[in-house]
């Protein structure tokens, strides 16, 4: 975000310590291996090229959404706990405007 701040970061920050060891663990998967099973790493439909990054942990469900800049380099840029069996609209309506914000900012920088 233009502010520095990483939504991101403060919902890992939110989270207990299992539930955050998960996600990391999670995220780390998504890193290492070069087949993502889509349990793991989906891409979003009818959405501005966003991907999701999906973990449960216990009774939790949690979505991670980000984009790709580049062939190798995912922006995580918007985090929240699923409590319906379809990803809100909202949730990709934020991540979307993140991303925006992101390209234009870093198109300004070159």
């Amino acid at each position: 975000m233009e502010s520095g701040a990483s939504p991101v970061e403060a919902f890992l920050d939110s989270l207990q310590s299992k539930q955050a060891q998960k996600v990391v663990w999670v995220l780390q998967l998504i890193e290492e291996l070069d087949v993502i099973p889509v349990q793991y790493f989906k891409k979003l439909v009818n959405t501005d090229e966003l991907w999701e990054v999906r973990v449960q942990a216990g009774g939790s469900i949690f979505r991670i959404l980000g984009f790709l800049d580049g062939d190798h380099l995912i922006i995580l840029n918007h985090a929240f706990q699923k409590k319906t069996q379809k990803t809100p609209k909202k949730e990709i309506k934020v991540a979307e405007m993140r991303k925006r914000d992101y390209l234009k900012r870093r198109q300004s920088n070159e």
